[in-house]
Protein backbone atom coordinates (compact mmCIF):
# COMPACT_ATOMS: atom_id res chain seq x y z
CA UNK A 1 0.00 0.00 0.00
CA UNK A 2 1.41 3.54 -1.05
CA UNK A 3 0.88 5.42 2.09
CA UNK A 4 1.05 9.05 -0.04
CA UNK A 5 -2.39 7.87 -2.09
CA UNK A 6 -3.95 5.75 -0.07
CA UNK A 7 -4.90 2.53 0.07
CA UNK A 8 -4.64 0.42 -3.06
CA UNK A 9 -3.25 3.01 -4.78
CA UNK A 10 -6.59 5.67 -4.14
CA UNK A 11 -6.57 9.47 -3.08
CA UNK A 12 -6.11 9.56 0.20
CA UNK A 13 -9.77 10.94 1.84
CA UNK A 14 -10.62 14.57 1.42
CA UNK A 15 -9.80 16.14 4.60
CA UNK A 16 -12.81 18.24 5.94
CA UNK A 17 -12.16 21.63 6.68
CA UNK A 18 -13.18 23.92 9.71
CA UNK A 19 -15.72 26.37 8.28
CA UNK A 20 -14.61 28.98 10.82
CA UNK A 21 -10.69 28.69 10.31
CA UNK A 22 -8.98 31.23 7.83
CA UNK A 23 -8.57 28.77 4.93
CA UNK A 24 -12.59 27.95 4.76
CA UNK A 25 -13.02 31.60 5.13
CA UNK A 26 -10.07 32.02 1.47
CA UNK A 27 -12.13 29.21 0.59
CA UNK A 28 -15.37 30.37 0.69
CA UNK A 29 -14.48 34.16 -0.01
CA UNK A 30 -13.35 33.19 -3.45
CA UNK A 31 -16.34 31.17 -4.43
CA UNK A 32 -18.49 33.58 -3.68
CA UNK A 33 -16.28 36.36 -5.47
CA UNK A 34 -17.00 33.92 -8.71
CA UNK A 35 -19.89 33.75 -8.17
CA UNK A 36 -21.07 37.59 -8.51
CA UNK A 37 -18.59 38.04 -10.82
CA UNK A 38 -20.27 35.50 -13.30
CA UNK A 39 -23.33 36.90 -12.07
CA UNK A 40 -22.74 40.72 -12.91
CA UNK A 41 -21.07 39.62 -16.29
CA UNK A 42 -24.29 38.18 -17.58
CA UNK A 43 -26.19 41.02 -16.34
CA UNK A 44 -26.96 43.42 -19.13
CA UNK A 45 -27.70 46.28 -16.48
CA UNK A 46 -24.84 45.70 -14.16
CA UNK A 47 -22.30 45.60 -17.47
CA UNK A 48 -24.20 48.99 -18.80
CA UNK A 49 -23.80 50.58 -15.52
CA UNK A 50 -20.03 49.75 -14.58
CA UNK A 51 -18.42 49.60 -18.06
CA UNK A 52 -20.65 51.45 -20.68
CA UNK A 53 -21.90 54.26 -18.75
CA UNK A 54 -19.03 56.11 -17.29
CA UNK A 55 -17.46 55.35 -21.20
CA UNK A 56 -20.00 57.33 -22.68
CA UNK A 57 -19.68 59.98 -19.58
CA UNK A 58 -16.58 60.36 -20.44
CA UNK A 59 -16.43 61.25 -24.08
CA UNK A 60 -20.08 63.36 -23.32
CA UNK A 61 -17.44 65.38 -21.36
CA UNK A 62 -14.45 65.24 -23.27
CA UNK A 63 -17.05 66.20 -26.55
CA UNK A 64 -19.12 68.84 -24.76
CA UNK A 65 -17.01 70.39 -21.65
CA UNK A 66 -13.58 69.20 -22.22
CA UNK A 67 -12.09 72.15 -24.77
CA UNK A 68 -14.51 74.78 -22.81
CA UNK A 69 -12.60 74.16 -19.55
CA UNK A 70 -9.10 73.77 -21.28
CA UNK A 71 -9.84 77.32 -22.55
CA UNK A 72 -10.85 78.98 -19.35
CA UNK A 73 -8.29 76.97 -16.87
CA UNK A 74 -5.44 76.50 -19.02
CA UNK A 75 -5.02 73.07 -18.07
CA UNK A 76 -5.98 70.20 -19.93
CA UNK A 77 -9.21 69.29 -18.67
CA UNK A 78 -8.55 65.62 -19.78
CA UNK A 79 -6.14 64.53 -16.80
CA UNK A 80 -9.18 65.89 -14.64
CA UNK A 81 -11.68 64.13 -16.14
CA UNK A 82 -10.69 60.53 -17.07
CA UNK A 83 -9.73 59.96 -12.83
CA UNK A 84 -13.01 61.98 -12.09
CA UNK A 85 -14.92 59.29 -14.49
CA UNK A 86 -12.97 56.43 -13.44
CA UNK A 87 -14.39 57.26 -9.54
CA UNK A 88 -17.80 57.67 -11.16
CA UNK A 89 -17.83 54.00 -12.64
CA UNK A 90 -16.57 52.82 -9.46
CA UNK A 91 -19.58 54.72 -7.25
CA UNK A 92 -22.10 53.64 -9.87
CA UNK A 93 -20.81 49.93 -9.87
CA UNK A 94 -21.24 50.05 -6.11
CA UNK A 95 -25.12 51.21 -6.11
CA UNK A 96 -26.01 48.14 -9.10
CA UNK A 97 -24.22 45.62 -6.40
CA UNK A 98 -25.86 46.99 -4.00
CA UNK A 99 -29.44 46.72 -5.70
CA UNK A 100 -28.24 42.87 -6.50
CA UNK A 101 -27.63 42.08 -2.53
CA UNK A 102 -31.25 43.79 -1.93
CA UNK A 103 -32.77 41.12 -4.16
CA UNK A 104 -30.50 37.81 -2.80
CA UNK A 105 -31.65 39.05 0.10
CA UNK A 106 -35.26 39.51 -0.13
CA UNK A 107 -35.21 36.04 -2.59
CA UNK A 108 -34.05 33.96 0.60
CA UNK A 109 -30.64 33.60 -1.21
CA UNK A 110 -28.78 35.09 1.76
CA UNK A 111 -30.57 33.07 4.32
CA UNK A 112 -29.90 29.87 2.30
CA UNK A 113 -26.27 30.29 2.43
CA UNK A 114 -26.51 31.26 6.14
CA UNK A 115 -27.81 27.53 6.65
CA UNK A 116 -25.56 25.81 4.61
CA UNK A 117 -21.68 25.01 6.37
CA UNK A 118 -20.04 28.35 4.66
CA UNK A 119 -17.65 30.82 7.06
CA UNK A 120 -20.26 33.79 8.13
CA UNK A 121 -17.48 36.58 6.98
CA UNK A 122 -17.10 34.82 3.08
CA UNK A 123 -20.51 36.33 1.88
CA UNK A 124 -19.11 40.11 2.85
CA UNK A 125 -15.59 39.42 1.93
CA UNK A 126 -16.36 37.91 -1.02
CA UNK A 127 -18.49 40.42 -2.02
CA UNK A 128 -15.55 43.25 -0.95
CA UNK A 129 -13.34 40.82 -3.78
CA UNK A 130 -15.76 41.23 -6.04
CA UNK A 131 -16.10 45.08 -5.96
CA UNK A 132 -12.02 45.12 -6.42
CA UNK A 133 -12.30 43.20 -9.41
CA UNK A 134 -15.24 45.37 -10.83
CA UNK A 135 -13.59 48.31 -9.83
CA UNK A 136 -10.27 47.17 -11.96
CA UNK A 137 -11.71 46.27 -14.97
CA UNK A 138 -13.99 49.75 -14.70
CA UNK A 139 -11.06 51.69 -14.25
CA UNK A 140 -8.58 49.69 -17.22
CA UNK A 141 -11.46 50.33 -19.91
CA UNK A 142 -11.80 53.86 -18.86
CA UNK A 143 -8.32 54.63 -18.87
CA UNK A 144 -7.89 53.21 -22.11
CA UNK A 145 -10.61 55.00 -23.52
CA UNK A 146 -9.24 57.93 -21.59
CA UNK A 147 -5.42 57.56 -23.54
CA UNK A 148 -7.17 57.43 -27.10
CA UNK A 149 -8.54 61.08 -26.03
CA UNK A 150 -5.20 61.84 -25.12
CA UNK A 151 -4.59 61.12 -21.65
CA UNK A 152 -1.16 59.93 -21.00
CA UNK A 153 1.00 58.28 -18.06
CA UNK A 154 4.23 60.14 -18.04
CA UNK A 155 5.45 59.35 -14.36
CA UNK A 156 6.50 55.47 -15.41
CA UNK A 157 5.56 52.36 -14.57
CA UNK A 158 5.06 51.90 -10.93
CA UNK A 159 2.88 54.91 -10.77
CA UNK A 160 0.59 53.76 -13.51
CA UNK A 161 -0.01 50.59 -11.86
CA UNK A 162 -0.72 52.73 -8.56
CA UNK A 163 -2.91 54.70 -10.68
CA UNK A 164 -5.09 51.39 -10.92
CA UNK A 165 -4.77 50.71 -6.50
CA UNK A 166 -6.53 54.35 -5.80
CA UNK A 167 -9.63 53.87 -7.22
CA UNK A 168 -10.10 49.92 -6.01
CA UNK A 169 -9.08 51.65 -2.45
CA UNK A 170 -11.78 54.55 -2.19
CA UNK A 171 -14.11 52.48 -3.82
CA UNK A 172 -14.17 49.65 -1.33
CA UNK A 173 -14.95 52.61 1.36
CA UNK A 174 -17.50 53.45 -0.38
CA UNK A 175 -18.62 49.90 -1.06
CA UNK A 176 -18.84 49.46 2.62
CA UNK A 177 -21.08 52.23 2.96
CA UNK A 178 -23.56 51.28 0.56
CA UNK A 179 -23.75 47.67 1.44
CA UNK A 180 -24.46 49.02 4.62
CA UNK A 181 -27.86 50.66 2.66
CA UNK A 182 -28.59 47.83 0.90
CA UNK A 183 -29.29 45.21 4.29
CA UNK A 184 -31.41 48.36 6.19
CA UNK A 185 -35.10 48.27 5.38
CA UNK A 186 -36.32 47.84 1.86
CA UNK A 187 -38.24 50.94 2.13
CA UNK A 188 -35.09 52.53 2.06
CA UNK A 189 -34.41 54.59 -1.75
CA UNK A 190 -31.37 53.45 -2.13
CA UNK A 191 -30.78 53.86 -5.41
CA UNK A 192 -32.42 57.75 -5.79
CA UNK A 193 -30.06 58.39 -2.07
CA UNK A 194 -26.72 57.03 -3.32
CA UNK A 195 -27.33 58.72 -6.75
CA UNK A 196 -27.89 62.06 -5.16
CA UNK A 197 -24.60 61.67 -3.21
CA UNK A 198 -22.65 60.28 -6.38
CA UNK A 199 -23.71 63.44 -8.75
CA UNK A 200 -22.80 65.88 -6.15
CA UNK A 201 -19.53 64.33 -5.62
CA UNK A 202 -19.17 64.22 -9.52
CA UNK A 203 -20.01 68.10 -9.89
CA UNK A 204 -18.25 69.53 -7.27
CA UNK A 205 -15.05 67.99 -7.13
CA UNK A 206 -11.16 69.24 -8.70
CA UNK A 207 -11.23 66.87 -11.83
CA UNK A 208 -14.82 69.04 -13.13
CA UNK A 209 -13.29 72.21 -13.11
CA UNK A 210 -10.29 73.86 -10.74
CA UNK A 211 -10.75 74.18 -7.69
CA UNK A 212 -10.19 77.59 -7.81
CA UNK A 213 -13.06 77.92 -10.38
CA UNK A 214 -15.65 77.47 -7.07
CA UNK A 215 -16.40 80.07 -5.00
CA UNK A 216 -14.23 81.02 -2.39
CA UNK A 217 -16.18 80.03 0.46
CA UNK A 218 -16.92 76.87 -1.39
CA UNK A 219 -13.34 75.74 -2.41
CA UNK A 220 -11.77 74.18 1.14
CA UNK A 221 -14.78 71.75 0.42
CA UNK A 222 -14.45 71.08 -2.78
CA UNK A 223 -10.80 70.58 -2.30
CA UNK A 224 -11.38 68.40 0.59
CA UNK A 225 -13.94 66.15 -0.41
CA UNK A 226 -13.31 62.63 -0.92
CA UNK A 227 -13.29 62.33 -5.00
CA UNK A 228 -11.08 65.56 -4.91
CA UNK A 229 -8.53 64.16 -3.58
CA UNK A 230 -8.50 60.64 -4.92
CA UNK A 231 -8.39 62.85 -8.30
CA UNK A 232 -5.51 64.90 -7.28
CA UNK A 233 -3.29 61.86 -6.37
CA UNK A 234 -4.38 59.93 -9.95
CA UNK A 235 -3.59 63.28 -11.69
CA UNK A 236 -0.41 63.51 -9.50
CA UNK A 237 0.61 59.59 -10.68
CA UNK A 238 0.03 60.16 -14.48
CA UNK A 239 1.46 63.68 -15.30
CA UNK A 240 3.36 64.99 -11.78
CA UNK A 241 2.83 67.40 -9.26
CA UNK A 242 2.23 67.11 -5.12
CA UNK A 243 1.85 63.68 -4.18
CA UNK A 244 2.21 63.31 -0.80
CA UNK A 245 -0.94 65.30 0.66
CA UNK A 246 -3.61 63.73 -1.81
CA UNK A 247 -2.62 60.26 -1.52
CA UNK A 248 -2.91 60.89 2.61
CA UNK A 249 -5.93 62.26 2.42
CA UNK A 250 -7.42 59.39 -0.28
CA UNK A 251 -6.16 57.29 2.15
CA UNK A 252 -7.61 58.66 5.36
CA UNK A 253 -10.98 58.96 3.61
CA UNK A 254 -11.19 55.93 2.21
CA UNK A 255 -9.70 53.48 5.12
CA UNK A 256 -12.48 55.60 7.28
CA UNK A 257 -15.15 54.59 5.54
CA UNK A 258 -13.99 51.24 5.58
CA UNK A 259 -14.17 51.51 9.50
CA UNK A 260 -17.02 53.56 10.64
CA UNK A 261 -19.30 51.37 8.13
CA UNK A 262 -17.56 48.39 9.22
CA UNK A 263 -19.51 46.65 12.37
CA UNK A 264 -22.95 48.20 10.44
CA UNK A 265 -22.21 46.41 7.33
CA UNK A 266 -21.29 42.95 9.15
CA UNK A 267 -24.19 42.85 11.32
CA UNK A 268 -26.45 44.24 8.77
CA UNK A 269 -25.18 41.54 6.43
CA UNK A 270 -25.84 39.03 9.37
CA UNK A 271 -29.45 40.20 9.91
CA UNK A 272 -30.19 40.27 6.38
CA UNK A 273 -29.93 36.63 6.20
CA UNK A 274 -31.41 35.72 8.90
CA UNK A 275 -34.34 37.35 8.33
CA UNK A 276 -34.20 37.04 4.93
Amino acid sequence: MNTETGSFGYPPPHTVVDERSAAALWEHSRLQCGRLLLRWARDPATMIQALIYPALTLVMFRIVLGDSITAATGQPSIFGTVPMIVLVGAMFGSVVSAVGLRAERESGLLSRFYTLPIHRSAGLVGRLMAEAVRVLVTSIVIFAAGVVMGFRFTQGIPATLLNLVVPIVFGMGFAMMVTVLATLSSKIPLVEMVSIVCTLLMFFNSGFVPVMAYPTWLQPIVANQPMSCAIDTMRALAVGGPLAEPMIKTVAWSLGMFLVFLVPAIRGYRRAAQQG
